[in-house]
């Protein structure tokens, strides 16, 4: 049976905890005395009431999470993030329709990075801070970063967990689920302090400087800027937010055991590094040579936007240093084979993961070996382990439900009057977490051109790809709702 107690008296924290997060946004409101104060203290209070009816709801409620509650309670969490988190936005009139407030918070949350905006800067600070938090909030994990900070979840926090995290293994720095969750976020607030005094340090402001940290580190996309990072016009920004977007595409476990406890051993020999370094290099290599024979960049230049494009496409970011839509066709195409990779898992990206794919090139590696020596056992390693048969039927399960998804909505999509290389590239990236897209959803464009049921369904996969697919979906199971 669904812990129904105990799952509201989790729901009634996540709300307080959120509130809490408007009450500080609406700080910036009163600094820099702008409009939005009333519409941040009335959603604080609004998702705080909400919280208190949850809580009492709660009250007495028989203290175990298993593995069905863990699923229910990190859909909910997210979905209701965004319901409340929508609210200074349409509030405060700068996003006046439900659907596309609702649709720029569930962007934010789930680290997409799309938008309905057309004139960023016209925002206050406020309201720009907060999309930034929404993503820095969403990076790591909503339900993870409370795992981090409340006591309350010492009950069933591996099943959380499980249900929260992304990849079809999860390594813990330690037997504890809480402190495996400080000494990630530890690392996860180091990175951002740090790109944050780099980046004032090649002259954007602190303000601006703090936002794109909080999205970099997320690997979201957010940007106060309508042309993203390309408004700044600066190399040194380029390249240090090219360096915490690759870093933050990295397992955290990995970051940990590096800057934490000195173990290099253990990071340069990880398989899935391996493959992330290998498809960054070999991407960045054939657009850089792409773009020096068919463009007016200069070398270095065609280099420090090849790189900065396929980091931020790869790690499922979404920054823009150049209109890639301006660039030869075959780039396009590679844009949205680079959206499918995503970088490594446990790290803030979407998209498929290097580590599913380093599995199944090696599964089929050993499928041509059966073929020539049938009788031959052929175990798939990785990182030395021995891959069990669980894991990798999960993760062509994964795979097949995937590209699946993507068809289904590239159909459905072109049936509520989506153009063909729109429908797909929106597809692509909602599910994958990416952001911008190709053709009429390109980088120089917002997504605000799309039909209302468009951005909802888009809204929807962001949610399904965040969450691994099969989290969201599983709660459409008949059998997942039975007693037994």
């Amino acid at each position: 049976m669904i812990n129904a107690k105990m799952i509201a008296r989790i729901m009634g924290a996540l709300f307080f905890i959120e509130a809490g997060f408007l009450i500080l946004c609406s700080f910036l409101a009163v600094y820099y005395n702008e409009s939005d104060i009333s519409a941040f203290l009335y959603s604080a209070a609004i998702t705080a009431g909400a919280g208190s009816i949850a809580a009492l709801a709660g009250k007495n409620a028989e203290k175990r999470i298993s593995r069905r509650d863990g699923y229910v309670i990190v859909t909910l969490a997210w979905v209701f993030f965004s319901l409340f988190g929508m609210l200074p936005f349409y509030l405060s009139g700068y996003i006046p329709t439900i659907t596309d407030a609702f649709f720029e918070t569930m962007s934010g949350f789930t680290t997409t990075g799309a938008s309905i905006l057309d004139n960023i800067e016209s925002l206050p600070h406020g309201l720009l801070f907060w999309r930034s938090m929404t993503q820095w909030i969403g990076g790591l994990g909503i339900v993870f970063f409370t795992i981090a900070v409340l006591p309350i979840f010492g009950v069933g926090s591996v099943q959380l967990f499980a249900a929260e995290a992304t990849g079809p293994t999860h390594d813990k720095v330690h037997p504890r689920i809480g402190v495996t969750a400080k000494w990630i976020w530890t690392i996860y607030l180091g990175l951002t302090i740090t790109e944050i005094i780099l980046l004032v340090a090649g002259g954007m402001n602190f303000f601006d400087s703090v936002c794109h940290s909080l999205t970099t580190t997320a690997t979201g996309g957010y940007s106060t800027k309508q042309n993203s990072i390309a408004a700044f016009n600066s190399p040194y920004i380029e390249y240090i937010i090219t360096l915490f977007m690759f870093l933050a595409g990295i397992n955290f476990t990995l970051l940990y055991l590096l800057f934490l406890k000195g173990n290099f051993k253990r990071l340069f020999q990880n398989t899935e590094l391996h493959w992330y370094l290998g498809t960054v290099g070999f991407f960045t290599l054939f657009t850089t040579v792409t773009l020096i024979f068919t463009s007016p960049f200069s070398i270095e230049e065609s280099f420090r936007k090849a790189i900065f494009q396929v980091v931020s496409l790869q790690t499922t970011t979404g920054f823009i240093s150049a209109d890639y839509m301006t660039w030869v066709p075959v780039l396009w195409t590679l844009m949205c084979i680079i959206m499918l990779f995503g970088a490594c898992a446990g790290s803030t990206t979407g998209g498929i993961k290097c580590i599913r794919i380093a599995i199944m090139s090696r599964v089929s590696k050993n499928e041509f070996k059966h073929i020539i020596h049938p009788n031959a056992i052929l175990p798939v390693r990785i990182n030395r382990q021995v891959i069990s048969s669980t894991t990798k039927s999960a993760v062509l399960a994964f795979i097949f439900l995937y590209m699946a998804i993507i068809f289904i909505g590239w159909l459905v999509l072109m049936l509520f009057g989506v153009g063909f290389e729109e429908a797909y590239s929106v597809v692509i990236s909602s599910l994958g977490n990416v952001g911008p897209g190709i053709g009429k959803c390109g980088p120089s464009y917002s997504w605000n051109g799309l039909p209302d049921a468009a951005k909802w369904i888009s809204a929807i996969l962001m949610l399904i790809g965040r969450l691994e697919l099969f989290t969201v979906l599983l709660l459409f199971m008949p059998s997942f709702w039975k007693k037994h």
